[in-house]
């Protein structure tokens, strides 16, 4: 069984996640109340907020392309895979981020890599959860700002003394 759903995973990730996507692979390969999570998108549940999900996204970023990298792991009904890729926005607007919207057509390039846990039941696709490196996505799409260098100095209350943290190995504060 876990060779059956390496194989599925292996499908949905060249054909859901990879350039060219195969739309028709949602109703082939997901379970009609798929439930899809990645911490930097809303979660989505069905296969009709997964499609609309995956258009708008590709819509978005036309080069869109992920995946996997090195082997999968089965265990059961769970497979496990890591996975890199990116795109550039030069489609329209995209305000699936929680962290904000972009514009249409900002030429933003995004690549990041990420780990997904996906469960199988009955050989179809019935949950998708994923870490990505959203960090690095949210600086290179411009949603989030890297802290200014000299930013601690301009810290209301000043810059944190050493050993604030208390962790063994730091420098205690003096006083």
């Amino acid at each position: 069984m876990t060779q059956e759903n390496k194989t599925v995973v292996a499908r949905w990730f060249k054909e859901f996640w990879g350039n060219p996507w195969n739309p028709r692979i949602i109703n082939e390969l997901a379970t009609a109340d798929i439930f899809l999570h990645y911490p930097m998108h809303e979660p989505k549940n069905g296969r009709a907020s997964v499609t609309k999900f995956m258009t708008d996204f590709r819509e978005a970023f036309p080069d869109l392309n992920f995946q996997g990298v090195g082997d999968l792991i089965a265990e059961g009904n769970y497979v496990v895979g890591r996975w890199e890729g990116g795109g550039t926005h030069t489609g329209p607007a995209f305000c699936d981020f929680r962290m904000g919207s972009i514009p249409a057509a900002s030429g933003r390039k995004m690549k990041f890599a990420g780990t997904s846990v996906l469960r199988v039941e009955q050989g179809r696709i019935a949950e998708e959860l994923g870490q990505e490196d959203a960090l690095t996505a949210m600086l290179q799409l411009g949603l989030i700002r890297a802290p200014e260098p000299d930013a601690a100095a301009t810290r209301p209350g000043g810059s944190l003394p050493p050993g604030w943290n208390n962790m063994s190995g730091s420098p205690k504060a003096v006083g």
